[in-house]
């Protein structure tokens, strides 16, 4: 599919999406598209490359909840297989706050060897680290790991990329029921950004 036909098609799911019923019909077709591609993680084939995306760090670089939620699911699909290797894409632009740092530290602390991780300090939203995986590691086929409400819009951008993508999702951090539905709201906004970014073909900002 040419660039010219993509850019095409965001822009017009999201005319149709504001003519039909807002966000929430943007929402709805964006679960549409990519139902099919979030998976458990005992369902998922073996791919090279996880990509963790970041959420936030304290001061002293221990993850929040949600992050370590995260990579405690990226850790488990490593020690079983079913990836060789974990991106951390994150904010990692200072020392006073580096996402990709902590999420490093994390998990080595757990037991995954250093030599099994790479990073990406300049993910700095779901887009860029989405289009940085693909022009400046190469990637072009992943599995993506965040939060299970995140995962359409995370797919959905590399779809319209090019890059072949399933998810795997934590469910674990949903006991915090109001951060957890913070979170389910913000999407709804979110998928405007998403139209933007890819009918824009937004160079990454790093």
């Amino acid at each position: 599919m040419s660039a010219r036909i993509r850019t095409g098609s965001w822009a017009a799911l999201g005319v149709a999406a504001v003519a039909g019923g807002g966000l929430l019909a943007l929402s709805g077709a964006v679960h549409l598209l990519t139902r099919r591609r979030i998976v458990s993680a005992d369902a998922l084939e073996p791919v090279a490359v996880a990509l963790v995306l970041g959420a936030e760090v304290y001061a002293d670089g221990e993850p929040s909840r949600f992050l370590r939620a995260r990579l405690d699911l990226a850790a488990d699909l490593y020690r079983r297989g079913r990836v060789r290797c974990l991106l951390l894409s994150g904010d990692g632009r200072s020392r006073f706050y580096d996402e990709t740092g902590g999420m490093r530290d994390y998990l080595v602390g757990t037991g995954i060897p250093d030599q099994a991780l790479l990073l990406d300090p300049a993910g700095f939203d779901t887009y860029d680290s989405c289009l940085r995986a693909r022009d400046v590691f190469g990637l072009h086929r992943l599995v993506v790991v965040s939060q299970r409400y995140h995962l359409p819009r995370a797919l959905a951008i590399c779809r319209a990329l090019g890059i072949e993508a399933w998810g795997v999702g934590d469910q674990t951090a949903r006991t915090s029921t109001r951060t957890w539905g913070h979170g389910v709201r913000r999407e709804l906004a979110a998928n405007l950004k998403l139209v933007w970014d890819v009918a824009s073909h937004r160079p990454a900002r790093g």
